[in-house]
């Protein structure tokens, strides 16, 4: 699979989550959705974005929209991330990145680091915009919520 595009059809994904249950994104079709690579648990620039998207929660709750957060880390490790932020979203464990290699998520730091990269996917299930920065963390988060206002 290539890299995913805005205007592209989210493909089929299905991972398990921070309680070892399979979700499926494609059955959050209908509505908008968030989707955010993002490089390891616990670590301070994935906190201060996983904090982002949780202190602003509400209005994307209030739009109807749901917020996955994927990295390789294992649902043991995102049960651990999750409560002890307590994050209201799932976070859904990519081992082996093939999602993440799917979606075309750059790695950054000459190929040492794992992408951070959000998705905005329409009701349609089209990718209607991405924003990619490593450093700019909580940015991901008001990039989306812009997004999310003007659909």
């Amino acid at each position: 699979m290539s890299k995913i595009q805005v205007g592209d059809t989210l493909p089929t994904i299905a991972l398990n989550d921070e309680n070892g249950s399979q979700v499926e994104l494609n059955d959050y079709i209908g509505k908008p959705f968030i989707i955010y690579f993002y490089p390891k648990d616990d670590t301070p620039g994935c906190t201060k974005e996983a904090c982002k998207f949780r202190d602003d929660y509400a209005e994307f709750e209030d739009a109807g929209v749901k917020v996955f957060g994927i990295s390789a880390d294992s649902p043991r490790s995102h049960k651990a991330f999750k409560e002890k932020y307590r994050l209201p979203f799932s976070l859904l464990s990519d081992r082996g990145n093939k999602v993440r290699k799917a979606f075309g998520v750059p790695s950054s730091l000459f190929g040492l680091l794992p992408g951070r990269v959000t998705y905005v996917i329409d009701a349609n299930g089209k990718v209607c915009h991405i924003f990619n920065s490593q450093f700019a963390a909580e940015q991901h988060v008001t990039e989306a919520l812009k997004v999310i206002k003007s659909l």
